[in-house]
């Protein structure tokens, strides 16, 4: 092998995933299940998390967390980012049997995102009133926002751990773990949240130190598995010289142009989540930002089903691209996007079916937030289809490493049209445009993306 490379067969083993060789319908379904599974009760978590403030604080500390969320949003981004760009890295390599440099493409993300958030995290910690008036907090929501901040901040760094390591554990085969280091972080959070904020009555801060120590759970088994565990990506030792750190910096910085669009999905949600902030503010005050607020917990639940279906064929479209297998990559792009079509479709319905039941979750019926986010939740529905193929569509093109139209699309839907929409829309329709805001730019982007692949392929007839 070139490099003086070796190759580990532990990638090829029966138990673990043979991405180029197995049924891709099979190889989705093995991975997805898992995948959407551990994704969706971290969405449960931010769920009960909001459940157990909304009873426990009520209306006002759902709009303090809210207010805190885009900013921490932005940090999963970079989780995200680093995630999306050594998995698709880390998987070209294996194609080609260069397992050292894959791991050490996994190590040096890993040690990326911790030096990031040391470095980063230490002004949110020292400031964290001054970061919370920043976001936008009216004077009765800062000393609640900025007590979230100040407990939910170390839990960041576990977060990023997190973010990256899953990409790798199911790159290694072994997305059950995955799954289960999400469920059992998930279930640690709800039983915290339930003891903090009830029996000990510490409010949002009690919802903060209770996310740190689940995503602390979290990060720790991750790192125990690429560390001990791992079949092929094992953590790496990492050489100290001028050139290991040249070669280090220039690895990261391809990582992040790949996974760039997957850091603009993410900030997608927090320019959706501060923009909002701002907007029903100004015109339905703490009220409308409470309303906004329960929508924005059950947001994420949308963008990890999209994740999930992203992150699923992920794998499989890299490793055969990396083989130059263009029947698999097809199928696999075919079955992700018909995946989406269905979540999407479902997700929608039951905003549209239920929404006084899933308002219900979080405030009373008679609380003036209950009402605005009743009327508003099926306006809100009308873009979830469009929001879930969205990032399955942009998660194809960070996969095939097709950086520039992944990043354009990322880049219409979270701030070239959502912005303009926030602006235009509750002029000309009043409260339901507010609403519409979201649907609107998705629906322009998938627009855009379907006028795109149409053209590229009347190009290539």
């Amino acid at each position: 092998m070139s490099g003086g490379e070796e190759y580990d067969g532990g990638i090829m083993e029966k138990e673990a995933l043979d991405f180029g060789t197995l049924r891709v319908s099979g190889l989705f379904r093995k991975l997805f299940v898992p995948t959407l599974l551990g994704m969706v009760s971290v969405s449960v978590v931010t769920v009960a998390d909001g459940v157990f403030v909304g009873h426990g604080v009520g209306s006002d500390g759902i709009a303090a967390v809210n207010i805190c969320i885009p900013l921490l949003m932005l940090f999963t981004g970079l989780g995200l980012m680093t995630g999306v760009g050594c998995s698709v890295a880390s998987s070209i390599l294996l194609a080609r049997r260069k397992v050292r440099a894959a791991r050490v493409e996994v190590t040096q993300a890993m040690a990326f995102v911790t030096v990031v958030a040391l470095v980063a995290l230490t002004p949110l910690l020292l400031f964290p009133q001054q970061v919370a008036a920043w976001l936008g907090a009216s004077e009765q929501l800062l000393p609640m926002a900025a007590d979230y901040l100040a407990w939910f901040v170390p839990g960041i760094l576990f977060s990023l751990w997190i973010a990256v390591g899953l990409f790798v554990v199911r790159l290694d085969g072994a997305p059950r773990l995955a799954m289960w280091s999400s469920v059992i972080a998930a279930a640690a959070n709800v039983v915290l949240d339930w003891l903090f904020i009830f029996p000990l009555g510490w409010g949002v801060m009690g919802a903060a130190l209770a996310s740190t120590v689940a995503t602390g759970i979290g990060g720790c088994i991750v790192v125990y598995y690429l560390g001990r565990r791992a079949r092929t990506l094992r953590l790496h030792p990492l050489g100290r010289s001028r050139r290991s750190l040249r070669s280090a910096l220039r690895n990261v910085a391809r990582q992040c142009r790949i996974g760039s669009s997957a850091m603009l999905g993410e900030a997608t949600m927090a320019v959706l989540m501060f923009t909002g902030n701002q907007v029903f503010m100004h015109y339905l005050g703490d009220a409308g930002v409470g309303a906004f607020g329960i929508a924005c917990y059950y947001t994420p639940f949308i963008f990890m089903v999209g994740n999930a279906i992203a992150q699923s064929a992920q794998p499989i479209i890299s490793y055969n691209f990396g083989t130059s297998d263009w029947m698999r990559v097809v199928a696999a792009r075919r079955i992700a996007l018909l995946t989406a079509l269905g979540c999407g479709a479902f997700v929608a319905a039951a905003f549209v079916g239920f929404p006084r039941a899933l308002v219900g979750l979080f405030v009373d019926s008679a609380d003036p937030a209950a009402r605005i986010a009743v009327a508003g939740f099926p306006w809100f529905a009308s873009g979830c289809v469009f929001f879930v193929v969205n990032l399955a569509a942009i998660g194809y093109f960070q996969s095939l490493e097709r950086v520039r139209p992944a990043t354009v699309f990322a880049l219409l839907r979270g701030l070239v049209l959502l912005v303009p929409s926030f602006a235009l829309l509750p002029r000309l329709l009043g409260e339901p445009g507010i609403w519409l805001a979201m649907p609107l730019s998705e629906a322009l982007t998938c627009s855009a993306m379907a006028a795109y692949a149409i053209g590229n392929r009347l190009r290539r007839e």
